[in-house]
């Protein structure tokens, strides 16, 4: 297993990190623009992409390019909603996503107001809806902006950052220890464990809050679907 994942690691590595570093960022504006994020794995690449990183100055370029991309793409989302929002609802896309998830979304966002914003970049679907959603409500697009801009920074910060440094202690430790591999693997388990979990207590507080507020809330196995 240990040759294995440093010829994965080394092979990351040895793509231009200029490049390496675009595709991240266009992953993850297609993985945060309007619907494309429910089937474009971005986080997957990012963490790829943070498993390349060799120093400090890289790891801080590829955090800017990710949080650049994810910003992109939900403007994009921003302003088509502002835009044709309503014909993208009612299209053949917007009604296999469901008209409940467009109903929890604009009740998310009314309960909730910028937080809704905030919180939506950890929550499955609604981070593809919110942006959305956000548009064709009228909300102001400089407070949107303030509201996204932070959760972009925080997420784009732990994937950058996890990804490197465990790829980077996991060459180091390597050679000397040969049970390496299966740390490292548990270690990047762990953390989608950890990630998964969180959005799971975010999704279930949020659900809770809704019904307290009176709000119908969807299914948590639909909205997987």
């Amino acid at each position: 297993m240990n040759d294995f994942l440093l010829w994965a690691i080394e092979t990351v590595q040895s793509v231009d990190p200029v490049l390496r570093t675009i595709i991240a960022g266009v992953a993850i504006m297609l993985e945060t623009s309007i619907l494309i994020g429910l089937v474009v794995p971005g986080d997957t690449v990012v963490l790829v992409a943070g498993m390349g990183v060799t120093d400090v100055w890289q790891g801080v370029v590829l955090g800017a390019v990710v949080v650049i991309g994810a910003l992109a793409g939900e403007s994009i989302g921003f302003w088509l909603g502002r835009w044709i929002g309503p014909h993208i609802r009612h299209s053949r896309v917007g009604r296999w996503i469901g008209e409940e998830h467009w109903a929890r979304s604009e009740r998310y966002l009314r309960r909730r107001g910028g937080i809704a914003i905030f919180l939506s970049r950890f929550l499955p679907v609604l981070h593809s809806l919110v942006p959305l959603t956000v548009g064709m409500s009228g909300f102001a697009y400089r407070r949107f902006l303030a509201w996204t801009l932070p959760a972009c920074v925080l997420w784009s910060g732990i994937y950058v950052s996890v990804a490197s440094l465990v790829a980077g202690s996991y060459k180091e430790l390597a050679d000397k220890v040969h049970y390496a591999g299966y740390l490292f693997v548990g270690a990047i388990v762990l953390f989608l464990v950890a990630v998964f979990v969180v959005k799971k207590v975010i999704s279930r507080r949020e659900e809770r809050h809704m019904r307290e507020n009176g709000d119908v809330v969807v299914d948590d196995r639909a909205e997987q679907a």
